[in-house]
């Protein structure tokens, strides 16, 4: 990441503090790392995101539903699932600063830094062989890679590194009144477990024919060791995830699919193709026979922000081994039983979250018509996301304009999310809304008590019209 893209990774974080967005969590007390919370914008951007995401996947569909299963559950479904086993990060300790670094994250903060530096293909050439042993589980040949590159501390500045061992990510705590080593229960690393457990219940009670989608959003916490870059990377956080159940033989069509039309989904928020990129994963996990991620391109470079994955049949398998109650499916198109193959999506909407604010900040220098300048920072979600849709703004606090004012308001709130506001200039209270994304302002003025129109201000181009009271809900449902 070279400065220029740190000053904007900088000034985004900034933004979405002082315009009540995203605050660290328990500031008060010098805040928790790794660890937010999201202000009266950011949940409304939050929701919005997750609901248009749920209504992609469930209404818009005719063979996915949902679920919500607790975060809390029976422990040997992580051991049937690999995570008690084999859910872990290989990490390394520089001996001098005492820091923790998980290995591919130093390595790659070092691949930034030739790139930065003009060392393009070098820089390749380091990642490569990263992937290469990764998928080895090489550590040798990993720590290898680090001496031979000099990569160092960015605390000591120092070579000095331990071997590189396993840390396993899940959270752990007690259930019930007594700490004893059969209570211990764990805190979930994915919500995709509480899918598969209820397969069953599901099909059977939805009267599901496969195939067919379960699809489920909630809290997953991850003992991250390095969590990093805002709220990219963080121990609690939540996913949007679906997995879809199709007979063996077929996952790789259904998996080709799914690929296309999630970037679709991402795309219709208003984002550049462009902004998009595919990674094929180069290690696959032990379940799977085919994964990608789909990566944005944020100020830190590009990042994924959803993986797509061909996971077979080894989560049903697995638990109908551990649980030993059958996990089949009867198909009566084939009068055949079988366990059946899962294609998955899942998506972090924490980082869905950051990808939507980082394409939506943009700083503008205008062109005022004495031939001064002027800027603003302005928010560019797509409408139907943004978190306030409406600012209903009149001209002034008297003359009958506010209660003209709060009549648009109980009209329009029931549809959308609307903001009023009367302190300040119209102009200041303009720059207000452009800095938390809202997309259209009403402003009321004189003329409107004498033919009932009033101001309509897009946001993105700052063009205003006149257009009649009566036709101002309409208009924005229409835009939304």
């Amino acid at each position: 990441m070279n400065k220029q893209q740190e000053n904007n990774f900088q000034a985004i974080i900034s933004h979405a503090k002082e315009y009540g967005f995203v605050f660290p969590s328990s500031e008060i007390y010098d805040g928790l790392s790794a660890v937010y919370d999201y202000g009266p914008y950011g949940s409304e951007l939050k929701k919005n995101i997750r609901d248009y995401w749920w209504k992609s996947m469930t209404q818009l569909q005719d063979n996915i539903v949902g679920i919500d299963a607790a975060i809390f559950m029976h422990p040997t479904t992580w051991k049937a699932s690999g995570h008690v086993d084999s859910f872990s990060d290989p990490l390394i300790d520089n001996k001098d600063s005492k820091k923790r670094y998980r290995v591919d994250h130093l390595i790659e903060q070092h691949a930034d830094k030739l790139e930065a530096a003009g060392k393009k293909e070098e820089a390749g050439k380091l990642l490569a062989d990263m992937d290469a042993l990764l998928g080895e589980e090489n550590f040798t040949g990993l720590k290898e890679l680090i001496d031979t590159n000099k990569i160092s501390c960015t605390v000591s500045n120092t070579c000095n590194w331990s071997d590189i061992r396993q840390f396993n990510l899940m959270f752990d705590t007690q259930l019930g009144a007594v700490s004893d080593e059969s209570s211990t229960i764990y805190l979930r690393p994915e919500t995709a477990q509480g899918i598969f457990v209820n397969f069953l219940n599901v099909q059977k009670t939805a009267r599901m024919k496969i195939p067919f989608g379960i699809a489920q959003t909630g809290k997953a916490f991850r003992n991250e060791i390095v969590a990093r870059q805002f709220i990219f990377r963080m121990r609690e956080f939540e996913q949007m995830e679906m997995q879809f159940f199709c007979r063996p033989g077929t996952e790789l069509e259904w998996y080709e699919q799914w690929k296309q039309k999630r970037l679709e989904w991402h795309q219709s928020l208003g984002i550049a193709p462009e902004k998009f990129r595919y990674h094929d994963h180069v290690k696959l996990a032990h379940y799977a026979n085919a994964a990608v991620d789909i990566e944005y391109e944020f100020p830190i470079g590009f990042k994924e922000v959803e993986g797509i994955h061909s996971r077979t049949d080894y989560d049903l398998s697995r638990h109908q081994e551990f649980s030993g109650k059958k996990q089949t499916y009867f198909d009566p198109e084939i009068n055949k039983h079988y366990i059946p193959y899962v294609v998955e999506t899942s998506i972090g909407l924490d980082r869905a979250f950051l990808m939507v604010l980082s394409n939506a900040y943009t700083e503008e220098k205008l062109q005022k018509e004495d031939g001064t300048e002027d800027s603003r920072v302005v928010l560019k979600f797509a409408p139907k996301i943004a978190p306030v849709k409406l600012a209903i703004l009149p001209l002034t606090k008297k003359d009958g304009l506010p209660e003209i004012a709060k009549d648009i308001l109980d009209e329009c709130r029931g549809s959308f999310k609307c903001f009023y506001e009367e302190k300040d200039a119209i102009g200041k209270r303009y720059r207000r809304q452009d800095a938390i994304g809202t997309p259209f302002c009403v402003t009321i003025d004189h003329q409107t008590k004498e033919d009932n129109t009033v101001t309509l201000r897009h946001r993105d181009s700052m063009q205003q019209e006149r257009i009649l009271i009566s036709e101002l809900k309409e208009r924005i449902l229409n835009e939304l």
